[in-house]
């Protein structure tokens, strides 16, 4: 049954919803290669195989057609959300030893809908950073180099799909969290308009920024995934009712854009050469096919400041409390991101919120011109595990820990859906991510429009590998 990794989760689920294998079967599958895969890029690092043949064998006692979207597909959770029974430690030594008795709303949706958890992913502590690691799991590697960063804070879950041990998997996007390791590990990730996949609240009830959303090896499995993870909760007071649509037919349309725009860094962010080459050469590609491809962007002047004040906005209204009881527990930048937040005056949320508003209305309007806009999902190629964070490109050099997200969390601030996925190779054999970018809510234009790009660049399966073990600790 180990072969069964190396399928598409469409497939899967295709042999699962016809009999041919059940969902004991995938479990059995996933446990054999993370005992033969996991321990050089440590991306899963708590187990529920119990509680999953669980879930697993109640499922099998219905009819195949009531088993929800996903009939039985494993799924991993991203380590900072809750499931009922199982380690739920928010990377944090605060929490190391929390067990939860309810799980979040987004486990609960993906569970009614036939998802059997299975595992944790690994992330940076309280999610914070784009580098995975933590002084409770420790550190998260490159499946393609385990000397380099597999980026973040969902790189346990790109770490697990790039090896074989998820065939799709949760994640969540502020800065990037599921854009940014899903370009360091070769597969995808896309942050969803906010709304779209409902979650539980526990301190900002109207935040926007953050999002849970879905990752996998192609772009068709992930639309399999979102559908499985979209709808209306109660407990969500900015969730958004299902569309009228299959977001997997989406990618099955056939539907091409007439004509997109293309920059190598938004106006705002230095860019590795070599990533700003390998994405511009990807966009030329889709000419081949009469696409109309400009450079071009909206004006995205004010992004820095709106995001570093809005993101510090959201740390100091869920993080008070532990600062002020923990604080010896909490990494450098999370109290710096929180005590920047806790010193804004009324006049600096004015100026952001405004900003972002400003924002917004201009890549709205940009994208009345453009089906869709594309530009690099991470600045440079994946860096050394030893370095908390990239300090400068291209002779920039960055203050803060967050400085290196901005292509992506620009993008995050514009409300726009937007997804990685590979558009090529560096000199050193490393994977680089196209992000593309469609309008507010537009989730099923850019699902198709990614579909068609990935078939026109050639590299919609290029893993699972084994991980390229380089180095050890």
């Amino acid at each position: 049954m180990t072969d069964l990794t190396r399928l598409t989760a469409i497939e899967v689920t295709d042999l699962l919803r016809i009999g041919a294998i059940s969902p004991l079967d995938c479990l059995d599958a996933l446990e054999k290669r993370i005992a033969a895969v996991n321990a050089p890029v440590n991306a899963l690092v708590t187990l529920c195989f119990e509680r999953a043949r669980d879930h697993a064998r109640r499922l099998m006692e219905l009819p195949v057609h009531e088993r929800g979207r996903l009939s039985g597909l494993p799924v991993p959770i991203k380590d900072l959300v809750d499931v009922a029974g199982v380690r739920s430690t928010q990377g944090s030594p605060i929490f190391k030893d929390v067990v939860p008795r309810s799980s979040d709303i987004m486990v609960r949706h993906l569970e009614g809908e036939g998802g059997v958890v299975y595992a944790m992913s690994n992330t940076p502590e309280f999610g914070a950073g784009a580098h995975t690691f933590n002084e409770v799991f420790g550190i998260t590697r490159n499946p393609w180099d385990t000397r380099l960063s597999a980026s973040g804070s969902s790189g346990g879950a790109a770490a697990a799909l790039a090896t074989g041990m998820a065939w799709v998997a949760h994640g969540s996007d502020l800065g990037g969290s599921l854009r940014n390791p899903a370009s360091f590990c070769g597969v995808t990730g896309m942050r969803p308009s906010p709304g779209r996949i409902a979650a539980s609240v526990y301190s900002k009830i109207d935040g926007t920024l953050g999002v849970e959303g879905p990752m996998a090896r192609n772009v068709a499995d992930l639309a399999l995934l979102f559908d499985a993870m979209v709808g209306t909760e109660a407990g969500d007071p900015l969730s958004l009712p299902r569309e009228d649509v299959s977001y997997l037919a989406a990618t099955r349309s056939g539907w091409k854009p007439k004509k997109v725009a293309v920059s190598r860094d938004l106006g705002i962010s230095p860019v590795d050469a070599e990533v700003a080459d390998l994405v511009l050469a990807a966009a030329r590609k889709l000419e081949r096919d009469g696409v109309i491809v400009e450079e071009a962007h909206p004006d995205l002047a004010d992004a820095m400041n709106c995001f570093q004040v809005l993101r510090a906005i959201g740390y100091a209204t869920g993080m008070r409390q532990l600062l002020i009881d923990h604080r010896d527990k909490l990494k450098p930048e999370v109290i710096w991101n929180i005590e920047k937040g806790l010193k804004l005056t009324g006049e600096d949320i004015a100026r952001a919120e405004a900003q972002r508003g400003t924002l917004f209305r201009r890549m709205h309007e940009f994208l009345d011109d453009y089906d869709l806009l594309l530009c690099p999902a991470t600045i440079v190629p994946p860096f050394p595990v030893e370095q908390r964070y990239p300090t400068h490109c291209n002779g920039t050099e960055f203050t803060s820990y967050i400085d290196w997200l901005l292509i992506v969390g620009t993008i995050t601030l514009c409300a726009c859906p937007a997804i990685s996925i590979p558009c090529g190779f560096t000199s050193g054999k490393l994977p680089v991510g196209l992000q593309i970018v469609a309008p507010n809510r537009g989730e099923a234009k850019l699902l198709a429009g990614a579909a068609f790009v990935e078939k026109t660049l050639g590299l919609g399966a290029i893993t699972p590998i084994d991980p390229r073990v380089t180095h050890v600790t």
